[in-house]
């Protein structure tokens, strides 16, 4: 593409499943020839619930160096792809606060016409996966973005099930992110871009 795609990929995770995903889109945006951001949103846990989970504080740790995602970042990009584990079958607490944080590029217009795309993971099956993507979504809505989702559009589609977005269950972590979730995650981040860089090329 003559002008690189800017994606921003900013994601919540606490025990490491969505950072795994997060990090195949990232690198699928960059094989994709899209200039990617990888960005974690900050973490509203006390230390001490942290710490009483040997999977979140390892994740917690070993994401340390990823840097904090700021509204700047979604001005910057052309495409926002969002991640979050389940809550009671809706959107993290955490990264629903940082979505709240940007109410004044909402403002200024600056979130309308970015593309925007979301994935998920949930300890069951099912577990509320479509309904937190869709949750998610809502918010889009209000941005005036446009919402590009991976659909049923190639064969391995029909193989993870989820037309929304890549969604994992980990079993409560017994379940690490396979290959069906990874080529699921290319197949989002290759969509993401080629869509934005088609609105981009007819602005």
């Amino acid at each position: 593409m003559a002008t690189p795609i800017k994606l921003a990929v900013v994601y919540y995770s606490s025990t490491g499943t969505i950072t795994e995903i997060a990090k195949e889109l990232h690198d699928a945006g960059v094989k994709a020839g899209a200039e990617v951001r990888l960005l974690k949103v900050a973490e509203l846990a006390p230390r001490e619930a942290i710490e009483s989970n040997p999977a979140w504080a390892a994740n917690h740790a070993a994401t340390a160096h990823i840097a904090e995602a700021t509204p700047a970042d979604i001005d910057w990009a052309d495409a926002v792809i969002f991640g979050t584990p389940t809550r009671f079958g809706n959107v993290s607490a955490q990264l629903k606060q940082f979505i709240d944080t940007l109410g004044g590029l909402w403002a200024e217009g600056k979130l309308a016409d970015k593309v925007y795309s979301g994935f998920v993971s949930s300890a069951t099956a099912h577990a509320g996966q479509e309904g937190t993507l869709l949750a998610l979504y809502n918010s889009v809505h209000h941005f005036g973005g446009l919402t590009v989702t991976p659909g049923f559009t190639q064969p391995h589609k029909f193989v993870d099930g989820n037309p929304y977005g890549t969604s994992h269950v980990d079993g409560q972590g017994s379940k690490p992110v396979d290959d069906v979730t990874r080529t699921a995650a290319q197949i989002q981040a290759e969509r993401v871009i080629r869509i934005a860089a088609a609105i981009q090329a007819a602005a």
